[in-house]
């Protein structure tokens, strides 16, 4: 209890100087026009002379808090266009839902036509996100039995064998729109503290808020370079180091990098396209009557999201309990050392620069096994994920006219039969 309330009801009590002559301390619900003092509502009674105190289950009753205003937050949101919902694209969704189950995967390039919906089913993921478990209150997202992702003050907490508060909060997706500041993506002096207190004082910026999220950046082949060298040394270590206006810290900055873009806008520097496990390639959809469904559709989101989210409910809740046992049941998903060394003959007779293709395509082979519910990677599972694993890995030939990914496609084949 002490651990949950940082300190004891009275202790609260005493701590606040109260004007109202009579007080009661209730057990209701989140309302509105009612005071929180540490976390438990004080209502004010006329006619009483006592001071009547009355608690009741109160980590309970903070829990049912936080819930309403989990709930009153999520409403206030602007609404998602829901995952289930959207038609085609198969090969980019698999992708997105590979880097949930596993996010060391490294992310996923999202390459295609303008207007075909790849912004759009990044960010409805945001349903799906599943929770995790953080230190409360750390900016970055820390996790409490990973060391590798503690912040520095959270690291110096358990050395001193203090107690961590823990709660359960869904996976952030971070956007990083292309006119951000290097100080807002990497983190600055905070001013405020400065000017009011005359103290140096850290504020995190976007990466340290990506953490153990994802980081989504769209028309990534627009941004600027500057910005790029900073998401390549994160994406590279895991971690961001600051060293301005005599600041100097480190913190963890592991994501899952999502970019989208379209081709035609210019190409990606090589060295930030390797930082992507994957790549997805999307193109128009052709048929007349998914076109005809996908407008329909859009339409009626456009005229009633709510509605039109609350139709897609029990698929989407299908689909993130799918994900959530997928996420437990990939420790116990195994390889064949045959199919490993098929894996890397293909890379090597496509001349893969790096060991990068072989680690990603492992580890999406087995998130896909795990998606499917099984605990042995097969030949056939290899199949679906190697030419988005390997096909922006392949040296560049300007007279070739083949798709890369189908050139991976038929390497693999030769090898696997």
């Amino acid at each position: 209890m002490a651990t949950i309330l940082g300190t004891s009801s009275s202790a609260i009590l005493a701590s606040k100087p109260f004007s109202i002559p009579s007080l009661s301390l209730t057990s209701s619900g989140l309302s509105f026009g009612r005071k929180y003092y540490g976390g438990i509502g004080l209502v004010g009674k006329k006619g009483r002379p006592q001071f009547h105190v009355a608690v009741a289950s109160v980590a309970t009753d903070i829990g049912s808090v936080q819930e309403a205003q989990k709930a009153a937050a999520k409403e206030s949101q602007r609404p998602v266009y829901p995952f289930a919902a959207i038609v085609g694209q198969d090969e980019m969704k698999l992708c997105l839902l590979l880097n949930v189950i596993d996010p060391k995967i490294g992310g996923v390039m999202i390459m295609g036509d303008r207007g075909t919906g790849k912004s759009t089913t990044v960010r409805s993921m945001v349903d799906l996100l599943p929770e995790i478990k953080v230190v409360a209150g750390d900016p970055y997202n820390s996790d409490p039995e990973d060391p590798e992702s503690m912040g520095i003050e959270v690291r110096e907490s358990v050395v001193k064998g203090e107690d961590l508060t823990v709660v359960l909060t869904k996976i952030n997706m971070v956007d990083l729109p292309l006119g951000a500041t290097e100080d807002r993506v990497c983190g600055t002096i905070d001013i405020e503290k400065a000017l009011t207190e005359g103290v140096k004082a850290f504020e995190p910026g976007l990466l340290a808020k990506a953490n153990r999220g994802i980081l989504y950046v769209d028309e990534v082949n627009l941004l600027d370079d500057h910005l790029v060298d900073v998401l390549l040394d994160s994406a590279a270590s895991g971690w961001n180091t600051v060293e301005r206006e005599g600041i100097s810290i480190s913190h963890p900055a592991r994501f899952i990098l999502i970019g989208s873009g379209n081709p035609e806008e210019g190409e990606l520097r090589p060295q930030l396209l390797d930082r992507f496990g994957m790549h997805a390639q999307v193109g128009t959809v052709r048929d007349a009557e998914l076109r005809v469904k996908i407008v329909e559709e859009r339409a009626q989101f456009d005229k009633n999201p709510k509605e039109f989210r609350e139709s897609y409910k029990s698929e989407q809740e299908k689909l993130q309990q799918q994900i959530s046992s997928a996420r437990s049941f990939l420790s116990s998903v195994k390889i064949d050392h045959d199919l490993k060394v098929k894996i890397s003959k293909v890379c090597s007779e496509l001349n893969v620069d790096g060991l990068r293709g072989d680690i990603v395509t492992n580890r999406a082979a087995k998130a896909l096994a795990a998606l499917k519910g099984r605990d042995q990677v097969t030949a056939e599972d290899i199949a679906t994920v190697i030419p988005n694993c390997l096909r922006h890995r392949l040296r560049k030939d300007p007279l070739e006219s083949i798709d890369s990914g189908l050139l991976v496609s038929e390497k693999f084949y030769e090898v696997f039969s």
